[in-house]
């Protein structure tokens, strides 16, 4: 009956991503699914509610975080944040290391937002429009593009990706993230090498005043709107506890949409609770979004996952697959089976954070049983479910940010970065971790 819920859940998961549906409903089915699977193992209902709720307490810290994430991102986009970024990132461009200069901004910037989504979203947009009109490889360009957006989104310490992982881990964040950025250093000599071959065959012709200008006129971009991103790459290096960096943060970007931006402060309320919207045909559009209730959706998609979680643990339900997960990691390795699983998850479910619950869900026990620590749980997570997520064109982690640039699959293949780091990883596990 287990196995019929998954196939069951993946389908609904698979319908609801073709049919433009909340996953949320997918979800609600997985959980009477896993009840249904309790009840008929003979475990009483009120037990596994219980079961149930314990793995919602436990999902409540990462919610507090996303939701937080969701306050900062609307804020940004209101203060001039990420327009002034962008416009940083345009001048900084040279028309003969175009598709360089795109992969390296993409880095920065994404680990500067923590977001692979407001990347594209943002400075995304902006380069594939100077891309056009400079005559460069679209979907060269569109590949490192989408190369760049996941360092970020992986490492970053503003990652709801890289708070996810550290929660369902049991690791203190910096601590991960600065291993997460070790084990990046290869993998990005090694795109930067191809990106930059690839400019050297593809260069920009030019174009990107036109968008500088635009920026300009819609945005008063005054340096201090990058204050709240310094307070983010910043306050870290001093070991602030990370909601204490996002709450200085949003202060700084609330005062710079006040302020600078001249929202008003009932407006820059508005745009922490609601996300930023600007009309359709401005520039400001372009940054249309975050907001706490775009967090909304993924945090209740965090709850009831959490209710997988504690199931699953209270009834034991997958002991069975989680001791043939054993025999495979002791023949083949952790690393190599949690790839397989994360991958897989990321094609079956569609959505990157589903990939991560679903697989450290399965994993963790036998990770416990090898006596593995949660540091190397956590890198094989970070290198697994959360960095093939790009590399599959249906799933949202993919799909999305070409979307928002206007590109298709055929930019896969150019995003370096995202198959070099589980390779670079898999030749060079042994290096970071003994078993």
């Amino acid at each position: 009956m287990l196995t019929l819920v998954f196939a069951v859940f993946a389908a609904l998961m698979a319908g609801s991503l073709a049919c433009g549906y909340s996953m949320l409903w997918a979800l609600a089915a997985g959980f009477a699914g896993f009840m249904g699977v309790g009840l008929r193992r003979g475990f009483a209902l009120p037990s596994l509610l219980r079961m149930a709720w314990r793995g919602v307490r436990e999902s409540l810290i990462v919610v507090r975080v996303m939701l937080t994430i969701g306050v900062l991102t609307g804020l940004w986009r209101a203060a001039g944040t990420f327009a002034l970024l962008t416009a940083w990132g345009l001048r900084l461009l040279s028309p003969s290391t175009f598709i360089l200069s795109a992969f390296l901004l993409s880095c920065t910037l994404s680990y500067a937002l923590g977001s692979s989504f407001a990347t594209a979203g943002t400075l995304g947009v902006a380069l594939m429009t100077v891309a056009r009109s400079g005559g460069v490889n679209e979907l060269a360009a569109a590949g490192a593009i989408l190369s760049g957006i996941y360092f970020g989104d992986r490492a970053s310490p503003a990652s709801s990706c890289a708070n996810l992982v550290a929660a369902l881990t049991s690791m203190d964040l910096y601590d991960n993230v600065k291993l997460m950025m070790r084990t990046a250093f290869l993998p990005l000599l090694l795109a930067l090498g191809l990106h930059a071959w690839l400019s050297f065959k593809n260069p920009m012709l030019g174009g990107e005043g036109a968008v500088l200008t635009s920026l300009n006129l819609d945005f008063h971009l005054s340096p201090w709107c990058a204050l709240p991103a310094l307070v983010m790459l910043v306050l870290p290096l001093f070991k602030v506890k990370v909601l204490h960096s996002f709450g200085v943060s949003i202060l700084c970007a609330f005062l710079c949409a006040v302020l600078l931006q001249r929202t008003g402060t009932a407006g820059a309320l508005r745009f922490a609770l609601m996300g930023f919207h600007a009309p359709e045909g401005s520039v400001r559009a372009i940054f249309n979004g975050g907001g706490l209730v775009s967090m909304l959706e993924i945090s209740a998609a965090l709850m009831i996952s959490g209710t997988f979680a504690g199931i699953f643990d209270g009834t034991g339900i997958l002991k069975g697959l989680q001791s043939r997960l054993v025999r495979a990691m002791d023949a083949l390795g952790a690393y190599p089976v949690t790839l397989t699983l994360g991958t897989l998850a990321n094609a079956v479910f569609c959505n990157q954070t589903v990939a991560v619950m679903m697989t450290v869900h399965v994993v963790r026990h036998p990770y416990g049983e090898r006596g593995l620590p949660p540091a190397e749980l956590a890198q094989d997570l970070a290198n697994s479910a959360v960095i093939t997520a790009g590399m599959v064109p249906w799933c949202i982690g993919c799909s999305v940010p070409l979307t928002m640039m206007g590109a298709g699959a055929g930019a896969v293949p150019y995003a370096a970065y995202v198959y070099l780091l589980p390779l670079c990883y898999l030749l060079t596990r042994r290096r970071w971790f003994k078993g």
